[in-house]
C-alpha cells in the first residue's frame, strides 16, 4: 500500500460538469478521488487579495483541503476567516509565521500570494520542506532569485507552478496550436499592453507599526526600513525594496503569452523607454513604459504600460495581439479572435468561464483550470502548464525590461543565461541586498 505522502497517483473519477453560480466548472472539479490517501492538503500564505482566487480554486477540488491561512497581519486574517466561512464553509487553521506551516508534515502544497520580495525565498524554503509550490507571478524579485528557484526545483524534485493562469486558458491553447498550423502565416510580433488609472500614493510618513502587523516578518529577506503609512497592504508594488513595478505586476501575464505564441525564449536585445510622469509621489518605477525585445528569426515583442492614465484610443485594459504574415490574433484571458490582414474577423472563441482582468483578485475560471492542472501534476505526474523553468523565462524578460530601463540604453543579452553583456549598470540589478540571515540558499 502507498501513503498520501508517496504521492497521489490515482486517477480522478466523474465526467459531468457542475455549476457554481454562473461558473461552469470543468469535469475534474466535480471528481471525488477514491481514498483518503489522495487528498492534497494545502496552505495559503498571504491572504488579503489574490489568495481569494486561490482559495476558491482549491475548493473546487473535492479532495483538496486548506489546512492553513497564513498572514503576518491579524486584521487581514480576521477578514479572511469571515470570508472563508462565507465562501467555502469552513475556516482553516490560522498561523502568522509561515515557517511553522512548513514544519507541518501534513501540508503537501503551499500557495504563495505574498508581496513579491517573498516569492522566491518562500518557495525555496517550501521546496526544502518537501512541499509542492504554487507561486504567484512574478516568481522572483530579481534575476538571481529566478535562477536560484529553478535550481531548487531541480534539486528537491517537487512541482512548482507559477500563477500566470492564462497558460491554462483553452482559447489561448487553441490560438497557439493554430499558430503552429500556420493559420496566420509566419508570426513575427507580439504586442502586450496594460492600462489603468492608478492614483497617487503620496509621500509616506514614518508611523508606529500597527499592533496587528508583524513588520519584521513582513520584510523578511528585504533590508530593514521604518514603517511608513503608504506601503502596506498594496502600495509595496511600487517600491523597489519589495516590489517589481507594473511590468511584473501585470506585464508578466501578457509578455508570457506573447513569448509562448511566438515560440521564443530569452531575447537578444532589450530596449526600454518611459518614466514617471503623472504624480510627485513615492512611486519608484516608471508609471508609463515601453519595452521592446528582439529575438532570433526577426521576431520581437513590445510591452506598453500606462499605469496612471488610460490608453487612447479606447482599448481593453489589457491584452495581447499576435501579428503574422497572413493574419492577426487578438487574445485575452476570456477570448481568442482571428482576423485577416484587412482586419476582418474570421473566428472567435470564448472561454466558458469569465475571469476578471483588472481588479486585484483576478478571480475566474482560469484559476480553477490552473490549480486543477497543478493538482493533476501532483497526483499523476502530468505536465504543468506553467512549470517554473518556462515561467522563469517570462519572468526574466520582465526583469530585463527593468534592467534596460535602469541602464538607459539598449542592452545585449546572453541568450543562454539572460545576463547582460554590455552594461555594468544593468548588471548591478542582477541580485538584491538581503537582510542579514535571510539570503536564500540551496
Amino acid at each position: 500500500m502507498t501513503t498520501r505522502r508517496d504521492f497521489i497517483k490515482k486517477t480522478t473519477t466523474g465526467t459531468a460538469a457542475v455549476t457554481l453560480g454562473s461558473m461552469v466548472l470543468p469535469s475534474w472539479a466535480n471528481a471525488r478521488i477514491l481514498g483518503a490517501n489522495d487528498q492534497i492538503n494545502c496552505a495559503v500564505i498571504g491572504v488579503r487579495s489574490r489568495a481569494k482566487a486561490h482559495v476558491l480554486a482549491i475548493h473546487q477540488d473535492t479532495n483538496a483541503k486548506i489546512l492553513y491561512s497564513c498572514d503576518v497581519d491579524d486584521t487581514i486574517l480576521e477578514e479572511h476567516n469571515a470570508w472563508c466561512q462565507e465562501h467555502i464553509g469552513y475556516v482553516p487553521k490560522v498561523e502568522k509565521d509561515f515557517r511553522k506551516v512548513l514544519e507541518d508534515k501534513d501540508v503537501d502544497a503551499i500557495f504563495i500570494a505574498t508581496p513579491d520580495h517573498w516569492h522566491a525565498p518562500m518557495a525555496i524554503m517550501g521546496l526544502q520542506a518537501g512541499k509542492h509550490v504554487y507561486v504567484e507571478k512574478p516568481c522572483s524579485h530579481d534575476p538571481h532569485e529566478n535562477d536560484l528557484l529553478v535550481a531548487a526545483r531541480n534539486k528537491y524534485g517537487k512541482k512548482v507552478q507559477m500563477g500566470n493562469q492564462q497558460r491554462s486558458a483553452k482559447t489561448s491553447m487553441m490560438a497557439v496550436e493554430d499558430i503552429k498550423k500556420g493559420v496566420i502565416g509566419n508570426v513575427f510580433k507580439g504586442e502586450a499592453y496594460y492600462s489603468n488609472n492608478r492614483e497617487s500614493i503620496g509621500h509616506g510618513k514614518i508611523i508606529d507599526v500597527p499592533h496587528t502587523l508583524d513588520w519584521d516578518l513582513w520584510q523578511g529577506p528585504a533590508p530593514r526600513e521604518s514603517y511608513r503609512d503608504n506601503v502596506h497592504p498594496y502600495n509595496w508594488h511600487w517600491f523597489r525594496n519589495w516590489g517589481t513595478g507594473e511590468i511584473h505586476n501585470n506585464g508578466t501575464h501578457e509578455i508570457d503569452i506573447c513569448r509562448w505564441a511566438l515560440g521564443v525564449d530569452l531575447p537578444e536585445t532589450v530596449t526600454a523607454f518611459g518614466g514617471k510622469y503623472t504624480f510627485d509621489d513615492d512611486w519608484e518605477f516608471p508609471d508609463n513604459q515601453q519595452v521592446t525585445y528582439t529575438f532570433p528569426g526577426d521576431k520581437f515583442i513590445t510591452w506598453t504600460s500606462h499605469s496612471r492614465g488610460i490608453m487612447k484610443p479606447e482599448r481593453p485594459g489589457r491584452g495581447i495581439t499576435i501579428y503574422g504574415s497572413k493574419g492577426v490574433m487578438e487574445l485575452s484571458r476570456n477570448f481568442y479572435k482571428l482576423y485577416d490582414l484587412g482586419g476582418n474577423l474570421l473566428k472567435q472563441e470564448d472561454e466558458a468561464n469569465i475571469s476578471a482582468t483588472l481588479n486585484t483578485q483576478g478571480i475566474g475560471g482560469l484559476d480553477v483550470d490552473h490549480v486543477g492542472n497543478f493538482f493533476n501534476a501532483i497526483r499523476k505526474d502530468t505536465s504543468l502548464n506553467s512549470d517554473i523553468r518556462d515561467a522563469s523565462v517570462s519572468t526574466m524578460l520582465c526583469h530585463l525590461g527593468n534592467l534596460a530601463y535602469d541602464a538607459g540604453r539598449t542592452i545585449e543579452i546572453d541568450t543562454k543565461t539572460g545576463k547582460v553583456l554590455n552594461s555594468e549598470k544593468a548588471m548591478q540589478g542582477w541580485k538584491r541586498e538581503y537582510e542579514n540571515g535571510w539570503e536564500p540558499k540551496l
